[in-house]
């Protein structure tokens, strides 16, 4: 599976809020017992990459149910590179 993902950050912007987005997804993903691996690269050549191996039983069925504790972002009046500055993401 191929994801892309286009917007309109600033190639500063986008170095500040990739390692946000790599640990969201990371956070959902280690949940499954499957390989994988993320990779994002910023408009800036930044990248950010992350694999996980398989470790589940195969012969277990997949577990269906999620929890992820979401935080709550502050305000972004001073744009994203300040929300992941603030967060500390």
């Amino acid at each position: 599976m191929e994801i892309r993902f286009v917007s309109s950050l600033t190639p500063e912007d986008e170095n500040a809020f990739a390692p946000a987005v790599l640990k969201a997804v990371v956070a959902l993903l280690d949940q499954l017992p499957i390989a994988y691996t993320l990779r994002i690269e910023t408009a800036g050549t930044q990248v950010y990459q992350h694999t996980h191996p398989s470790v589940g039983d195969p012969t277990l069925p997949f577990r269906t149910e999620f929890t992820m504790k979401t935080p709550v972002l502050p305000a972004m009046s001073g744009g994203v590179a300040e929300v992941a500055r603030q967060t500390k993401l």
